[in-house]
């Protein structure tokens, strides 16, 4: 396919946005207080929506969103401006959020087993399949099935949500979600491959009933 090419007036808002990078974080590295603040008033929103799709309480999303600008101002002066602010920050903040549950012990974490397809003793899959198109993104971004989606999600073990979080949903590569998980390529893409079906398992009722 094709790659679309970028209009004339989205040309304009990214070269706008460029601008007032440059110029905000020429305020911030001065030390004006009011250019700070303007920081998290602009980006401290999307920042806590990244952080609550990673942490289980509003308490630990919003001291991640701090734990995230904190990291950002000592970083000031190492950002090269080759991604957006809002990129930077998004990045940022993803890692602050695997941070803080690296730091969580995971024994009771659940098996993913329950959810992975099984077979008969002739080899064949046991049970419908359903395949569909959509992906978690897109399913999130639905009004009418966003709760379930999103419970669905959080029911997977920590491995594998966050892989398919930072695929699926931050839309990094495989090369990247390994990075950011220390894992290899190819554990990275089982994991994703996993997480995926496992997801597509809890959704079926609604699959099948039309829903999705």
């Amino acid at each position: 396919m094709a790659r679309a090419v970028p209009s004339d007036a989205s040309a304009d808002e990214a070269g706008a946005e460029r601008s007032g990078d440059a110029a905000l974080l020429a305020r911030l590295r001065a030390g004006d207080e009011a250019a700070f603040a303007e920081l998290v008033r602009t980006h401290g929103g999307r920042m806590l929506a990244v952080a609550r799709r990673y942490l289980d309480s509003e308490d630990a999303a919003q001291d991640c969103v701090q734990e995230a600008f904190m990291s950002a101002f000592k970083s000031l002066d190492r950002f090269e401006g080759r991604s957006s602010l809002a990129t930077w920050l998004h990045r940022i903040t993803v890692n602050a959020a695997l941070q803080v549950l690296r730091r969580r012990s995971h024994k009771d974490e659940v098996a993913i087993e329950p959810w992975m397809p099984s077979f008969d003793e002739q080899g064949f899959l046991e049970g419908p399949t359903v395949v569909t198109a959509a992906d978690a993104e897109d399913l999130l971004a639905r009004d009418d099935v966003r709760a379930e989606v999103r419970a669905a999600i959080d029911r997977l073990p920590l491995s594998y949500r966050n892989v398919l979080l930072l695929r699926d949903i931050e839309g990094l590569s495989i090369k990247e979600v390994a990075e950011m998980l220390e894992l290899t390529e190819n554990n990275a893409k089982v994991r994703l491959h996993r997480a995926r079906t496992a997801l597509k398992k809890q959704l079926e009722p609604l699959l099948n009933a039309g829903a999705l």
